[in-house]
């Protein structure tokens, strides 16, 4: 189980420590699963409902597929904990928790003010994602047609 340096949800942390998906696939009693880069996150869609925790592992920072992994399990509707885990480098954290990922363990601790600062960097943005936020394009549609 690799803890997690950042941590946005409030439920408890999985206990259970994460397999491989090939492994999670065999096994009807696991809960958490770990993607290496390159593994297919689809193969997970049948299965939500039992996964608890999705750790997805950054080999190296130029390696984006995590990001689409993310983003396709919380557009299949997937609200468990997403965690980052290798080469996460604080310039990606807010692009990160943009796809869905809510939990941070990178090989190399970042600083809490530096993640803070790129969290908070950026007060609008331009397209949709997997968060909540609304793109700045449609603020200004919305504000122009309410005005």
């Amino acid at each position: 189980m690799v803890e997690p340096q950042f941590r946005f949800r409030d439920d408890p942390v999985p206990e259970e420590p994460a397999v491989s998906l090939d492994s999670f696939l065999d096994q009807s009693n696991a809960s958490a699963v770990r993607l290496e880069a390159g593994d297919d996150v689809r193969l997970l869609l049948p299965v939500l409902d039992r996964v608890r925790l999705v750790e997805i592992d950054f080999p190296k920072f130029r390696d984006g597929r995590g990001f689409s992994s993310a983003r396709i399990l919380r557009e299949a509707g997937y609200s468990g904990e997403i965690k980052a885990t290798g080469d996460v480098l604080v310039d990606l954290v807010f692009f990160m928790r943009r796809c869905g990922f809510d939990s941070f363990a990178p090989d190399v601790a970042l600083n809490p003010d530096d993640v803070e600062a790129a969290l908070n960097r950026y007060p609008y943005v331009y397209q949709h994602a997997a968060d909540a936020a609304v793109p700045i394009w449609a603020l200004r549609h919305n504000h122009e047609s309410h005005g």
